[in-house]
């Protein structure tokens, strides 16, 4: 049993008014409609051209949004919604006596082998390393570790496939490239669980043949996180290529809808010729 661990590289930001379920609910990408107390939802704040500003773990207390987001984007989510807000009846700031701690509290939905969290008290900051060995086996990718602020598309970190992208609410900022990329199947970049065979410091760029197909983003022991590009991996696999990350071999877990996100890709291929 995995004792409490407190998050210091995570922040709260509350949203608090009116209006402040309607408001949200129009601009990330997840249904803020109905929230219960000690229940948390995934999503993200995108740009418009569908970069993830910061990606979310939500939930309502004290008639208030949390919103847990890492600690390095939340002055830029902060600017981002006030400037969004206009009219809206609603009160956006940092909440620095909160913090986030894992290994108690209520279910991540992201994944059944995520460790549950807690918004409460802020802690005292250790090194999380069994939180971060957690997520990477439920193969979760955190923001500051695995990827930046506007650096990646909602897909290139599963978050449409672990119930962050909900496409039937109506609209969000970015919703139009987000769906595109969905109804088109032209999601390259996908993150993956990878193994590595030797002691890989991450990030570490990973070759096949020489030539670089994605990036090992987080490592714990020989586990880690890859955000790769699955049509290049696939070429790898059938080609029987040697794939590595600085020198150490590197394998990949090969989930249920990988083949089914690579057929759309090589359907979406053929229509374009």
């Amino acid at each position: 049993m995995n004792t409490p661990e407190f998050l210091a590289h995570r922040s709260i930001v509350s949203v608090t008014g009116a209006d402040a379920e309607t408001f949200l609910n129009g601009i990330v990408t997840v249904s803020t409609s109905g929230m219960t107390p000690r229940e948390f939802r995934y999503g993200a704040l995108l740009t418009p051209q569908g970069k993830v500003i910061a990606d979310m773990l939500l939930t309502l207390a004290s008639g208030a949004i949390l919103i847990d987001c890492a600690a390095a984007a939340a002055p830029a989510l902060i600017k981002r919604l006030t400037l969004m807000k206009l009219r809206a009846a609603v009160a956006i700031e940092e909440q620095s006596e909160l913090g986030v701690t894992v290994f108690a509290g209520d279910a991540d939905p992201r994944s059944a082998e995520a460790p549950r969290r807690s918004i409460g008290p802020r802690g005292v900051a250790g090194d999380a390393s069994g939180y971060h060995a957690a997520r990477i086996a439920a193969g979760l990718p955190e923001q500051g570790f695995d990827f930046g602020a506007e650096e990646v598309f909602p897909a290139d970190i599963n978050m449409d496939l672990i119930g962050g992208v909900d496409f039937r609410k109506g609209c969000f900022v970015g919703q139009e490239v987000a769906s595109r990329m969905k109804r088109r199947g032209t999601a390259r970049r996908r993150t993956l669980k990878a193994a590595v065979a030797q002691n890989v410091a991450a990030p570490a760029p990973i070759l096949a043949n020489g030539f670089e197909i994605g990036m090992l983003t987080s490592i714990s022991g020989g586990a880690g996180l890859a955000r790769v590009r699955i049509d290049r991996l696939a070429e790898a696999w059938a080609k029987g290529e040697a794939i590595t990350a600085n020198g150490a071999a590197v394998t990949f877990d090969n989930p249920p809808w990988l083949a089914g996100e690579l057929a759309a890709m090589a359907e979406a291929k053929e229509a374009k010729a």
